[in-house]
């Protein structure tokens, strides 16, 4: 099992959750579709060469993001995580993955 986690603009959130969902990722149990969301503050200054979704190279940019946390099977994070690269509008998504323990 793996504990994913990814930062995403608030107004595209809802579309990249349903893209990671679609994947298998996010059931536990007998439920679907289950993650945790923090609304945040991103900030990031793209560099050039970069072709940003949002600002403007070389111009430090904060965004109102959420940062969305769920869990996966083993067998399948290589695809949520493909799938959310995918759908995020970002060049360059952040995001989290992590082993997790059962107990």
């Amino acid at each position: 099992m793996y504990k994913l986690a990814f930062f995403v603009p608030s107004e595209d959130a809802e579309r990249v959750k349903e893209a990671v969902f679609a994947s298998g990722a996010g059931r536990i149990g007998d439920y679907e579709a289950c993650c945790f969301q923090t609304l945040g503050t991103g900030q990031f200054r793209p560099l050039a060469g970069a072709d940003p979704h949002i600002g403007q190279v070389g111009e430090l940019e904060t965004v109102e993001e959420l940062k969305v946390e769920l869990v996966c099977e083993d067998d399948l994070i290589h695809q949520a995580v493909a799938a959310l690269k995918l759908a995020h509008p970002y060049e360059e998504p952040a995001f989290d993955a992590w082993k997790l323990e059962r107990f």
